[in-house]
């Protein structure tokens, strides 16, 4: 058993949201991975990072994602930060893995300055923009596709997504 589909991408764009959607439109279920971390926390992602701190956190990811991969057959989407594990990268090889890229500016729209982001907690525009320098080219080693989904509404991201399929 494997995904259909694997969803990678920084905060804000639109893994959970064309994930759900590709679902949809494929009769096939949708998992997200950080609702199964908090799950199996019984706490949230913010919770988790302010009370936990972020290495037991990407643990839990970790556990979550190399879980997830060998036991769902659906649209599958990961955390923002899951390519930061080298392991995570070797297990998502063999898959068909999306990147759903990003720039600052709609990535700050979408994201806005919430605290339910945690990475971003701080200075969440620098932050956002480290972010998504540091983790570029974690994201395209892992991906088989890359779709641009700045100024794009998720239904065209997912039409773009499921022509190059």
């Amino acid at each position: 058993m494997r995904p259909v589909l694997v969803l990678v991408g920084p905060p804000g764009s639109g893994k959970t949201t064309v994930g759900r959607l590709a679902a949809d439109r494929l009769s096939v279920a949708f998992r997200d991975t950080d609702e199964d971390i908090e799950a199996v926390a019984g706490k949230t992602i913010p919770e988790l990072f302010f009370d936990d701190g972020e290495a037991a956190f990407r643990e839990l990811e970790r556990v979550a994602v190399e879980k997830a991969l060998k036991e769902h057959d659906g649209i599958l989407s990961l955390g923002g930060g899951a390519v930061l594990d080298a392991t995570t990268r070797e297990h998502l090889k063999p898959h068909n893995v999306a990147f759903l890229s990003v720039g600052l500016a709609d990535a700050t729209k979408r994201v806005g300055m919430s605290a339910a982001r945690p990475v971003l907690a701080l200075n969440p525009r620098a932050q956002l923009q480290q972010l998504l320098a540091e983790r570029l080219p974690l994201y395209r080693e892992v991906a088989s596709i890359e779709i641009a989904t700045d100024g794009k509404t998720p239904e065209q991201v997912l039409e773009e997504l499921l022509l190059s399929e």
